[in-house]
């Protein structure tokens, strides 16, 4: 157990803002394969920058006074909060991700686009893109009742995060081995880490199972499965392997599609 509380320690550590500091982190300590056991925890930061984030929209919407416009600047708002807890840490990803296969077909040219630090006209153009669908989708779901958008938060936070795992199972790393953050984690995903982190998305499940219904569930889970298999088959065939940024840019697809998949799922036809 202890063990256990370490790993999501380090998760926090690793892909939020969230400090972890003085004698708690002396007590989490810290090593490659402690950064790797990690990533079995990677879902419950979805809990974490998820619970954020509804919260900002909910008292956002709420001081506003629950207009049609307050859900805008309610999720413009609370969208910054999240990417302010996370560091832009996907986002930054997503578009090294979108330059390095914009830029070029070859994959030696593409890996080295990929860690240049300045952004390029693929990139941009991928960011700006991919918060407009966020704002627009939450507003829209937001339309509905609140307990449906903190569902479609949480759940797109969630199980986002856990994709990426599969593309480290499936796929090899083929970054920069010397300079890659993202390295440890590069280790193929355990039985065990898989297992761990396919509880943290099956409570998440159960949870919403209950309140929306798990055959309603299908049309988000679906449309995020496949948001995950155009990114590994994107990877696949473009990089031959993954990188960290082509992880982050998984989370940032899946996410996306998750909360297509809800929007679809309350339009008034199937109401």
């Amino acid at each position: 157990m202890m063990s256990a509380i370490r790993h999501f320690l380090i998760a926090v550590q690793f892909f939020t803002r969230i400090p972890i500091t003085g004698r708690l982190a002396q007590w989490v300590g810290f090593s490659p394969a402690m950064l790797q056991a990690s990533a079995a925890h990677f879902p419950a930061i979805g809990y974490l920058v998820g619970a954020i984030t509804v919260a900002c929209f909910y008292c956002l919407n709420w001081a506003l006074g629950n207009q049609a416009q307050s859900t805008w600047v309610a999720a413009i708002f609370s969208t910054i909060l999240s990417v302010m807890v996370t560091g832009a840490f996907h986002e930054d990803g997503l578009a090294d991700t979108a330059d390095a296969l914009g830029g070029s077909y070859n994959k030696e040219k593409a890996l080295i686009i990929m860690k240049d630090s300045r952004i390029g006209s693929f990139g941009a153009i991928a960011l700006v893109l991919a918060v407009l669908a966020k704002l627009a989708l939450l507003a829209l779901i937001a339309q509905h009742a609140f307990i449906l958008l903190a569902a479609a938060i949480m759940g797109s936070h969630i199980l986002s995060r856990y994709w990426p795992l599969f593309i480290i199972r499936l796929l090899p790393h083929v970054g920069d081995d010397a300079g890659s953050k993202s390295k440890p984690l590069a280790s193929q995903i355990s039985k065990k880490s898989l297992l761990v982190a396919s509880i943290w998305v099956l409570l998440a499940w159960l949870v919403l199972s209950f309140y929306i219904g798990a055959w309603s569930l299908m049309w988000p889970l679906t449309s995020s499965f496949l948001a995950f298999i155009y990114a590994y088959y994107l990877f696949n065939k473009r990089l031959q392997g993954f990188t960290g940024d082509c992880l982050g840019t998984t989370q940032q697809m899946t996410e996306i599609a998750f909360l297509l998949g809800f929007a679809f799922m309350l339009a008034p036809a199937r109401n």
